[in-house]
């Protein structure tokens, strides 16, 4: 008789773990769905860092780059047209920890890129929000110094999410 529970409990405890791995599998997977990442990054420099760690990326599949800037910090959402590999999914989450924080978006910035996604430009995205939209769509580092510059002309000084 104690044979036949300890078995049982076994069995149970097997079909637990691997229950247990299917529901994280399938979390990853839905999580990951619409590949893309949201981040937010303290200043200029770490936005630059990542463009050309993605500029130097070549098996990334990129379908649009959009860099928002706020006062006090800058969102970039990158979405990619295929599923990176587990492995290099990790290495680049681990990159995008160590120079920023996921962002979980305010609601206007969410119809912000909503309004983005659907094909609407930069400009009426802008107007409609009242967000800054420094940079969508393909890949260009330049266009985010060039917000610098000007920015930092305009104002008279350089803020500390500017450096």
């Amino acid at each position: 008789m104690v044979s036949i529970c300890h078995r049982i409990l076994c069995e149970n405890a097997r079909i637990f773990i691997i229950y247990s791995d299917l529901v994280a599998i399938v979390r990853t997977v839905e999580t990951r769905k619409p590949m893309q990442y949201l981040y937010y990054f303290a200043n200029t420099s770490l936005v630059v860092r990542l463009l050309t760690y993605l500029a130097k990326q070549v098996p990334f599949n990129l379908e649009s780059v959009t860099v928002i800037y706020l006062v006090d910090r800058w969102v970039m959402r990158i979405k990619l047209k295929t599923l990176l590999p587990h492995k290099q999914h990790l290495n680049f989450k681990s990159f995008l920890n160590e120079n920023g924080y996921e962002y979980t978006p305010a609601t206007v910035i969410t119809q912000a890129l909503c309004g983005l996604d659907q094909g609407l430009c930069a400009t009426e995205v802008m107007n409609r929000h009242h967000v800054v939209v420094v940079s969508h769509g393909a890949l260009n580092p330049a266009d985010i110094e060039d917000f610098r510059v000007t920015f930092v002309r305009g104002l008279g000084y350089c803020p500390p999410s500017l450096v």
